[in-house]
């Protein structure tokens, strides 16, 4: 991911996508684990994914940011984003994928809203969120 800038750019140049019609699905530190949000653009906030991906393309394509919580400390950081799930995060992610892929439609046909009200209710639900 770190370095995908390139490959994405190489893609959407053969291919002739618009950057309106990117979407990156990426890990974001700021948000609590099974924490969804959509957006475009924006700035990198520390990820060299999208660091590299801007740096490439641009900063307007639509990122869906998927929560995997903050370790609490910054020297904590890098062994948290680059280690491996925990047991209970590997069980608990078809719950969070899951929705990501069943409401994939809404956001192709450009709702954005509700792809994000949707795929959040279904994760509350899984999880018994209030």
């Amino acid at each position: 991911m770190n370095n995908s800038g390139p490959s994405v750019s190489q893609i959407a140049n053969f291919y002739k996508i618009p950057l309106e019609d990117i979407i990156v699905f990426h890990d974001e530190l700021d948000l609590p684990f099974t924490k969804i949000r959509t957006k475009i653009g924006g700035g990198a906030g520390g990820h060299n994914g999208l660091k590299s991906i801007d740096a490439h393309l641009g900063k307007d394509y639509r990122r869906i940011r998927i929560g995997i919580d903050h370790p609490g400390h910054k020297d904590r950081v890098t062994p948290h984003v680059l280690g491996n799930f925990s047991k209970q995060e590997i069980e608990d992610l078809p719950y969070i994928l899951g929705p990501l892929s069943d409401e994939l439609p809404l956001l192709l046909k450009d709702k954005p809203e509700d792809f994000q009200s949707k795929v959040a209710l279904h994760i509350k639900e899984a999880f018994n969120q209030s």
